[in-house]
């Protein structure tokens, strides 16, 4: 199989929830979903080849953990990222969210409050909630499409409401924003003072668009004591189902309380298939990767062009880092006749901005770029053809 294959995949009748789950999602299944995060693109080769190595072989029995499958992710981070990770660091998730989850219950207690910057992956506030958390807002400001953090507004937040955790998301979805170092800094230099523990999102860490660079949180200054980074292959590579996420605990005490806290629900290894996926991807998959980002820039730059130059109401986020994009329709779409006119109207399955805020109506859809041109020419075309059916405003 070719390294750099980057044709979309047919993925109907394959049980993709991003594909076969819009009926249990959004109540019909003819519409074009471009809402949960995955690539339509075949993971690379090389991942191909290690997985078929395995299989081939045909025992599938207990094993361990070869020292390869960590040296690949050092040696990437190291690479990509600026960041010295130590192997004794390193733990293991079944993917981000789990990680959360995981962090919240080691880290503090039920009633304790978490604090999120708001709009945000709906799955942060899902965890805050269902471990029995308080969860706390603080929403990220808005100046035409760019958003930023108020550092006065944050400290206050946390003091007021006695925080204890924050989850960080880096870079943001679904705004699309890569944190610059001065303003991780900020966030971070505050919940140190303040005594709060930082989990760090950074699973969208290899995908950053216009020279934005991501900085891992842990590396952007002292940090280690009351911080920790959660990230995976699975965005990168496209390989969510093999359930394979890093935990990365320089701290001792605190890995301490996370092995206590894995091992209490008997959690603590994976699949070997997950292993050889991520190892492969890390190892051998940056050529794959770089084609990735360019087309998904491209399908960036087709959608914000064509969208604002028929309709200069619209906002698109600029797109700094994930494949995901933050499209306000206000000008256009009244909150109250969003659902129906993304779904009924221009049959497309979006993630809907209300879902990243807690308890409030928005304007915003967050669409999936990580797909065929085609694909994005067909949503493009059918939010122009039905917003030009929309009475004036």
């Amino acid at each position: 199989m070719d390294i750099d294959r980057v044709d979309a995949a047919e993925r109907r009748g394959t049980n993709s929830t991003k594909w076969d789950g819009t009926s249990a999602k959004f109540g019909a299944d003819d519409l074009l979903p471009m809402w949960i995060a995955d690539m339509d693109f075949p993971a690379p080769g090389c991942v191909h080849e290690a997985l078929k190595k395995i299989i081939d072989f045909g025992v599938y029995g207990y094993s361990f953990v070869d020292d390869g499958y960590y040296q690949s992710f050092i040696d990437w981070e190291k690479k990509k990222h600026g960041y010295e990770v130590k192997k004794e660091w390193l733990r293991y998730t079944p993917g981000v969210v789990s990680g959360l989850y995981w962090f919240i219950n080691a880290m503090t207690q039920p009633g304790e409050a978490c604090m999120i910057l708001t709009p945000c992956y709906y799955p942060f506030m899902d965890a805050v909630r269902d471990t029995g958390r308080k969860l706390i807002c603080c929403d990220l400001v808005n100046t035409g499409g760019h958003y930023t953090v108020d550092l006065k507004k944050f400290e206050d937040t946390i003091r007021v409401n006695h925080v204890k955790l924050f989850l960080l998301c880096s870079p943001h979805n679904p705004v699309g924003r890569v944190w610059s170092r001065t303003e991780l800094n900020g966030i971070l230099d505050i919940c140190k003072h303040r005594g709060v523990f930082v989990v760090s999102d950074e699973i969208h860490q290899d995908i950053t668009f216009g020279g934005h660079r991501h900085i891992p949180a842990a590396a952007a200054g002292d940090y280690d004591d009351m911080l920790a980074t959660l990230t995976s292959a699975s965005k990168t590579f496209n390989l969510a189902g093999c359930k394979n996420s890093f935990a990365v605990i320089p701290n001792r005490e605190i890995r301490e309380r996370f092995d206590r806290y894995a091992k209490s629900i008997r959690v603590t290894r994976g699949s070997v298939f997950g292993y050889a996926a991520v190892e492969a991807a890390y190892r051998n998959g940056e050529p794959w990767l770089e084609r990735i980002l360019n087309i998904i820039a491209e399908n960036y730059r087709y959608l914000r062009d064509t969208l604002m130059r028929e309709f200069p109401g619209i906002t698109v986020s600029p797109l700094e880092g994930t494949y995901l994009v933050w499209i306000d329709l206000g000008a256009y779409v009244p909150c109250e006749q969003l659902h129906d006119f993304i779904q009924n109207r221009c049959g497309l399955a979006l993630d809907y901005g209300e879902w990243f805020y807690e308890n409030r109506a928005d304007t915003h859809v967050r669409m999936n770029l990580a797909t065929s041109a085609k694909n994005v020419g067909t949503a493009v075309s059918s939010l122009i053809r039905e917003i030009r059916k929309l009475p004036p405003s």
